[in-house]
């Protein structure tokens, strides 16, 4: 017999990633009252006084508040006339977030890579100077009325950005233990989900790393499909929800009526010690949805040992699962304001890069008793 040898494997350089992603460098929510707004997130979340734009800075039609809590950093835009686009985008919307800020390391770049790719341009890259140095700043339109934008800042020396000067106040509580975001989840209409994945895929150079349909999310009377999206490193993840047919009203229906449209349903913020945040959070005033108790019979035999003790997650309503790579806790707030629209995810992950599958059954039952409470299931 003829013995043939195997040429060696080639080993395929992986291609330049041409979108480099450093993480989320902050999320921007366009808000009725930026200035309660921020009290609101300082006193429930944790987050502390960094930085304010406005009229003193030379900013005539809004106001920005920006918070900090660890890596987590949120800005509050408010608008200070009517007939202007963030007053209308309010008067729409409701409270929502207009800006998912991305650590680029050349916005300039980042512009051209994605805009060339099909990206419709928000904002071609734009230099703001101060004393401190300098940022550059891009942007590219979308779903819904959303932007991405693409933030330079390793020539930048200040707090937060030129525009802005320091926001020191007497009133910073403690923080509450949140640390970055892990995630944000975009509601998006019918049949759109998968135009915004292969959008992803051209224009950002993401990859579809988890997909679930009507059958993983799902109950008697509702479901909606998902697809996760990365970039290359796996700093940024965006999953993104449409509806699918059911009995009755989706929460992701629900989202759009509201709303007016598409756009960010939550954002999933990352915690060390999700018991004692979760704590800290109910004692400041923040709902989390209401867990069956039955939900915590069954969880050791579906997800085998775990380092927490099972009374606090259950008191809690902490939501566990496992993956292949370990296991993760979650729960997630009531929205936020009073249109039942943007919400909260506190996470822990353990290993698990995975978003907790095993558990939808349960947060979904959660989620249709409040729109049945609302009546709009």
């Amino acid at each position: 017999m003829e013995t043939t040898i195997a040429e060696p494997k080639r080993t395929q350089t992986p291609p330049a990633d041409f979108l480099p992603l450093e993480g989320t460098d902050y999320v921007e929510f366009y808000v009725g009252n930026a200035k309660q707004a921020a009290h609101f997130y300082k006193t429930a979340f944790g987050f502390q006084s960094l930085a304010y734009s406005g009229p003193e800075t030379g900013q005539k039609d809004h106001v920005s508040y920006a918070i900090r809590q660890h890596k987590l950093t949120f800005v509050l835009t408010t608008p200070l006339r009517s007939g202007t686009p963030i007053a209308d985008h309010v008067s729409k919307h409701g409270d929502g977030v207009k800006y998912l800020a991305l650590r680029v390391p050349d916005a300039t770049s980042a512009w051209n890579e994605t805009t060339k790719r099909g990206g419709k341009s928000y904002m071609e890259p734009t230099t703001l100077k101060d004393a401190d140095g300098e940022v550059v700043m891009s942007g590219i339109h979308t779903y819904g009325e959303t932007v991405h934008l693409f933030i330079e800042r390793q020539n930048y020396r200040g707090f937060f950005m030129p525009g802005f000067r320091k926001w020191e106040s007497v009133y910073n509580p403690p923080d509450t233990g949140l640390q970055y975001v892990d995630h944000c989840v975009g509601n998006v209409g019918w049949n759109q989900m998968n135009p915004w994945v292969k959008f992803y895929e051209d224009v950002m150079g993401f990859r579809n790393i988890l997909s679930f349909d009507d059958k993983d999310i799902s109950t008697e009377y509702s479901a909606l499909m998902s697809k996760v999206m990365s970039n290359g490193n796996g700093f940024v993840k965006f999953p993104i929800n449409e509806p699918a047919e059911g009995k009755k009203k989706s929460q992701v229906e629900e989202y759009l009526d509201f709303y007016d449209g598409e756009g960010v349903q939550h954002c999933a913020l990352a915690t060390k010690d999700i018991v004692k945040t979760v704590t800290d959070l109910q004692q400041r005033g923040i709902e989390f949805l209401n867990i069956p108790t039955t939900y915590y019979d069954t969880l050791p035999d579906r997800v085998g040992h775990i380092d927490e003790d099972l009374e606090p997650l259950k008191r809690l309503g902490i939501l566990v699962d496992r993956d292949n790579e370990g296991y993760l806790l979650q729960i997630f707030t009531k929205p936020v304001e009073d249109r039942p629209t943007l919400f909260f995810e506190i996470i822990q992950r353990k290993g698990a890069k995975s978003f907790g599958k095993g558990n939808f059954k349960a947060l979904f039952e959660a989620l249709e008793k409040e729109q049945g409470l609302r009546g709009n299931l």
